[in-house]
C-alpha cells in the first residue's frame, strides 16, 4: 500500500509517527512511571549500560542556549517554527523517499520538543541515559533521537548523491 505513496506522504506519516511515539513515551515516563515527581538527576538503573534519569532541559539541543522565562521560550518556539516551516517546504518538494523520511523524523521530533513540551512544561523532558563505563552519553528523549536520525539520514542522502555524482563525472571524463 505504501508503494503508491508520494515521498511527501511518506514523510508526513513518519513525522506523525515520530511525534506520537515521542509524546506517548513522555506521558508513560512522566506520569506512568512517575518520573515527573523525581528530583532532577534522580536515576532508575535498568541495565549495566542504561538508566532512566529525569532531566528537564531548558536548552535547544544537548542543553545549548537555555531558554528561561516566557520571552526566551517564545523566541525558541518561533525559531523552531521557522525551521520546521523550511523543512516542511523541503518535504513537500522532494521526490526522494529517503529524504522525506529524514525530514519527517526531524519535523516530528522538533514538533514534540518545541511545540508541545516547551509551551506545556517550559522545558523539554529527557530521560534515556546510555553509558559504557566512563563514556557517558547525553540524556535524551524520542524526539531527540528522531531529530538526530533524521539529520543523519539527510547527511547520508547528500553524501550518497555527491559520491554518485563523482562516479558519473569519472566515467564521463
Amino acid at each position: 500500500m505504501m508503494k503508491n505513496w508520494r515521498a511527501r506522504d511518506v514523510g508526513l506519516a513518519v513525522a506523525a509517527a515520530a511525534l506520537v511515539l515521542d509524546q506517548l513515551t513522555k506521558l508513560a515516563m512522566l506520569y506512568g512511571l512517575g518520573l515527573f515527581y523525581f528530583r532532577p538527576g534522580e536515576q532508575v538503573p535498568l541495565l549495566p549500560f542504561f538508566n532512566l534519569v529525569m532531566v528537564w532541559n531548558p536548552g535547544i539541543s544537548y542543553g545549548l542556549f537555555p531558554a528561561h522565562g516566557s520571552l526566551q521560550i517564545t523566541l525558541v518556539v518561533i525559531v523552531a517554527l521557522a525551521i520546521v516551516g523550511g523543512l516542511g517546504w523541503w518535504l513537500f518538494h522532494t521526490t526522494s523517499r529517503l529524504t522525506a523520511i529524514g525530514l519527517g523524523l526531524a519535523i516530528g521530533g522538533a514538533i514534540g520538543n518545541n511545540f508541545i513540551d516547551r509551551p506545556v512544561y517550559g522545558k523539554v523532558a529527557d530521560f534515556f541515559h546510555f553509558y559504557i563505563g566512563r563514556f557517558d552519553w547525553y540524556v535524551f528523549n524520542v524526539a531527540d533521537a528522531a531529530i538526530t536520525f533524521g539529520m543523519l539520514t539527510l547527511l547520508y542522502e547528500a553524501l550518497k548523491l555527491e559520491f554518485s555524482d563523482l562516479q558519473t563525472r569519472r566515467k564521463i571524463g
